[in-house]
């Protein structure tokens, strides 16, 4: 079975992926509230189908700890975050995070 990629944010933020073909997704205010965060991306962990989920990095402020601990440890479906200024370091620990291996390792 496929896994699908899921995006979490505001609308302004999901629309773009919704157009490129992206059919999970759970709308946001702006400026979300904790629960309301929480429940789009219990909601989105919980779902089998989803392999991605992809999150604006300021986002991630929104969560409570027990849920942003849950999304940080989770390996199946793996978060991506884009924004924020995160530098290849973040990329770089997420895509070590979703694939197990360090591609860019040196040597």
């Amino acid at each position: 079975m496929s896994k699908e990629i899921a995006v979490i944010g505001s609308a302004d933020f999901t629309t773009g992926f919704r157009l490129a073909g992206v059919r999970k997704f759970a709308n946001v205010p702006s400026e979300p509230n904790r629960e309301e965060m929480d429940e789009a991306v219990t909601g989105m962990l919980e779902d089998d189908e989803v392999g991605i989920i992809v999150m604006h990095e300021s986002d991630l402020e929104h969560l409570s700890r027990d849920v942003r601990e849950r999304v940080e440890t989770s390996v199946d479906p793996v978060l991506v975050t884009l924004g924020g200024g995160a530098g290849s370091g973040g990329l770089r620990d997420q895509i070590k995070r979703a694939i197990g291996i360090d591609l860019m390792e040196e040597e």
